[in-house]
Protein backbone atom coordinates (compact mmCIF):
# COMPACT_ATOMS: atom_id res chain seq x y z
CA UNK A 1 0.00 0.00 0.00
CA UNK A 2 2.94 2.48 0.74
CA UNK A 3 4.52 1.19 -2.19
CA UNK A 4 1.41 2.85 -4.00
CA UNK A 5 0.89 5.97 -2.39
CA UNK A 6 4.43 6.45 -3.16
CA UNK A 7 3.75 6.04 -6.98
CA UNK A 8 0.67 8.77 -6.76
CA UNK A 9 2.27 10.94 -4.86
CA UNK A 10 5.26 10.76 -7.30
CA UNK A 11 3.38 10.89 -10.40
CA UNK A 12 0.52 13.48 -8.61
CA UNK A 13 2.94 16.26 -8.76
CA UNK A 14 3.03 19.10 -11.64
CA UNK A 15 6.69 19.36 -11.25
CA UNK A 16 7.63 15.96 -11.12
CA UNK A 17 5.21 15.42 -14.30
CA UNK A 18 7.71 18.20 -15.78
CA UNK A 19 10.72 16.49 -15.16
CA UNK A 20 8.96 13.06 -16.59
CA UNK A 21 8.68 14.98 -19.44
CA UNK A 22 11.93 16.31 -19.95
CA UNK A 23 13.24 13.04 -19.53
CA UNK A 24 11.13 11.26 -21.99
CA UNK A 25 13.11 14.10 -24.72
CA UNK A 26 16.27 12.49 -23.47
CA UNK A 27 18.69 12.03 -20.74
CA UNK A 28 19.92 15.14 -18.19
CA UNK A 29 21.66 15.66 -15.05
CA UNK A 30 20.40 17.56 -12.45
CA UNK A 31 21.66 21.17 -13.27
CA UNK A 32 20.11 20.92 -16.67
CA UNK A 33 16.71 19.75 -15.67
CA UNK A 34 16.69 23.17 -12.63
CA UNK A 35 17.94 25.00 -15.33
CA UNK A 36 15.27 23.65 -18.02
CA UNK A 37 12.57 24.12 -15.52
CA UNK A 38 13.23 26.78 -13.73
CA UNK A 39 13.88 25.29 -10.45
CA UNK A 40 16.34 25.47 -7.32
CA UNK A 41 19.39 22.64 -6.80
CA UNK A 42 17.49 21.98 -3.61
CA UNK A 43 13.88 21.46 -5.61
CA UNK A 44 15.09 19.97 -8.22
CA UNK A 45 17.57 17.05 -6.12
CA UNK A 46 14.48 16.85 -4.19
CA UNK A 47 11.99 15.88 -7.01
CA UNK A 48 14.64 13.77 -8.92
CA UNK A 49 15.25 12.05 -5.41
CA UNK A 50 11.70 11.00 -4.73
CA UNK A 51 10.97 9.81 -9.15
CA UNK A 52 14.65 8.00 -8.50
CA UNK A 53 12.55 6.44 -5.09
CA UNK A 54 9.85 5.03 -6.77
CA UNK A 55 11.45 3.93 -9.85
CA UNK A 56 10.34 6.02 -12.87
CA UNK A 57 14.28 7.76 -13.38
CA UNK A 58 17.52 6.26 -12.76
CA UNK A 59 20.98 7.93 -12.35
CA UNK A 60 24.08 6.90 -13.39
CA UNK A 61 27.18 9.09 -13.22
CA UNK A 62 25.00 11.81 -12.55
CA UNK A 63 23.03 11.55 -15.38
CA UNK A 64 19.42 10.84 -14.87
CA UNK A 65 17.22 9.24 -17.77
CA UNK A 66 13.33 7.97 -17.80
CA UNK A 67 12.67 4.08 -16.80
CA UNK A 68 10.21 3.81 -19.41
CA UNK A 69 9.71 0.33 -19.07
CA UNK A 70 9.77 0.22 -15.01
CA UNK A 71 7.60 3.48 -15.34
CA UNK A 72 5.09 1.33 -17.64
CA UNK A 73 5.25 -2.02 -15.22
CA UNK A 74 5.25 0.37 -12.22
CA UNK A 75 1.36 2.15 -13.82
CA UNK A 76 0.17 -1.00 -14.49
CA UNK A 77 0.39 -2.72 -11.55
CA UNK A 78 -0.14 0.13 -9.37
CA UNK A 79 -3.00 1.33 -11.08
CA UNK A 80 -4.70 -2.02 -11.80
CA UNK A 81 -4.85 -3.18 -8.65
CA UNK A 82 -8.10 -4.41 -7.74
CA UNK A 83 -10.22 -2.19 -5.64
CA UNK A 84 -11.59 -3.21 -1.66
CA UNK A 85 -15.35 -4.55 -2.34
CA UNK A 86 -17.51 -4.33 0.88
CA UNK A 87 -18.78 -7.50 2.47
CA UNK A 88 -20.76 -6.92 5.26
CA UNK A 89 -20.10 -8.88 8.49
CA UNK A 90 -21.34 -12.34 8.29
CA UNK A 91 -22.56 -12.15 12.25
CA UNK A 92 -25.32 -9.03 11.03
CA UNK A 93 -28.90 -10.35 10.00
CA UNK A 94 -29.85 -10.39 6.69
CA UNK A 95 -32.12 -7.32 6.89
CA UNK A 96 -29.05 -5.10 7.87
CA UNK A 97 -26.99 -7.16 5.38
CA UNK A 98 -29.10 -6.28 2.20
CA UNK A 99 -29.38 -2.58 3.63
CA UNK A 100 -25.45 -2.29 3.71
CA UNK A 101 -25.47 -3.43 0.21
CA UNK A 102 -27.89 -1.15 -0.60
CA UNK A 103 -26.10 2.11 0.43
CA UNK A 104 -22.71 1.29 0.79
CA UNK A 105 -20.09 1.81 -2.15
CA UNK A 106 -17.87 -0.84 -2.67
CA UNK A 107 -15.17 0.51 -0.44
CA UNK A 108 -17.60 1.04 2.38
CA UNK A 109 -18.36 4.68 1.95
CA UNK A 110 -22.29 5.92 2.34
CA UNK A 111 -23.69 6.41 -1.43
CA UNK A 112 -26.68 7.73 0.12
CA UNK A 113 -28.24 8.12 3.88
CA UNK A 114 -31.41 6.04 3.87
CA UNK A 115 -34.53 7.50 6.36
CA UNK A 116 -35.30 5.61 9.72
CA UNK A 117 -35.09 2.76 10.00
CA UNK A 118 -32.78 2.18 7.64
CA UNK A 119 -30.53 5.10 8.83
CA UNK A 120 -29.89 2.79 12.29
CA UNK A 121 -28.08 -0.25 10.53
CA UNK A 122 -25.77 2.87 8.56
CA UNK A 123 -25.53 4.36 12.44
CA UNK A 124 -24.50 0.62 13.48
CA UNK A 125 -21.58 0.10 10.72
CA UNK A 126 -20.39 3.75 11.21
CA UNK A 127 -20.42 4.08 15.29
CA UNK A 128 -17.91 1.13 14.85
CA UNK A 129 -14.56 3.36 13.47
CA UNK A 130 -15.02 4.92 17.02
CA UNK A 131 -13.20 3.53 20.00
CA UNK A 132 -14.67 3.43 23.43
CA UNK A 133 -12.88 5.28 26.13
CA UNK A 134 -11.75 7.32 23.44
CA UNK A 135 -12.67 11.36 23.78
CA UNK A 136 -12.77 12.90 19.91
CA UNK A 137 -12.52 16.55 19.52
CA UNK A 138 -15.70 17.19 16.95
CA UNK A 139 -12.65 17.91 14.12
CA UNK A 140 -11.77 14.37 15.19
CA UNK A 141 -15.22 13.39 14.95
CA UNK A 142 -15.99 15.12 11.21
CA UNK A 143 -12.87 13.40 9.92
CA UNK A 144 -13.79 10.18 10.89
CA UNK A 145 -17.09 10.48 8.94
CA UNK A 146 -15.53 11.87 6.12
CA UNK A 147 -13.78 8.64 5.17
CA UNK A 148 -17.62 7.76 4.66
CA UNK A 149 -20.16 10.55 3.83
CA UNK A 150 -19.74 14.59 3.06
CA UNK A 151 -22.06 15.25 5.66
CA UNK A 152 -20.40 14.82 8.89
CA UNK A 153 -22.82 17.58 10.78
CA UNK A 154 -25.61 15.29 10.10
CA UNK A 155 -23.93 12.10 10.15
CA UNK A 156 -22.65 13.60 13.84
CA UNK A 157 -26.12 14.92 14.87
CA UNK A 158 -27.56 11.30 13.92
CA UNK A 159 -25.19 9.48 16.11
CA UNK A 160 -25.66 12.06 19.22
CA UNK A 161 -29.40 11.67 18.75
CA UNK A 162 -29.33 7.70 18.43
CA UNK A 163 -27.75 7.82 21.71
CA UNK A 164 -24.93 5.68 20.06
CA UNK A 165 -22.39 8.77 21.00
CA UNK A 166 -22.51 11.70 23.57
CA UNK A 167 -21.15 15.10 23.24
CA UNK A 168 -20.65 17.89 25.87
CA UNK A 169 -23.08 20.79 25.45
CA UNK A 170 -20.68 22.85 24.30
CA UNK A 171 -19.67 20.09 21.41
CA UNK A 172 -15.97 20.10 22.37
CA UNK A 173 -15.83 16.40 23.45
CA UNK A 174 -17.70 13.41 22.00
CA UNK A 175 -17.22 9.97 22.89
CA UNK A 176 -19.10 6.60 22.08
CA UNK A 177 -21.01 4.79 24.47
CA UNK A 178 -21.71 1.40 25.22
CA UNK A 179 -24.71 -0.31 24.25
Amino acid sequence: MNEMLDFVKAMSDPVRLQIIGLLSQGNATREEVATRLNLSPKDSLTHLGFLEFVGAISQVEGVFSLNDDHLAVLAKEKLSETRPTFVPDEALDEKSKKVLKAYLNPDGSIKQIPAPPKLQVILNYLVQFFEFDTIYSEKEVNTIIKRFNEDSAGLRRDLVDAGMMVRESDGSKYWRVKA
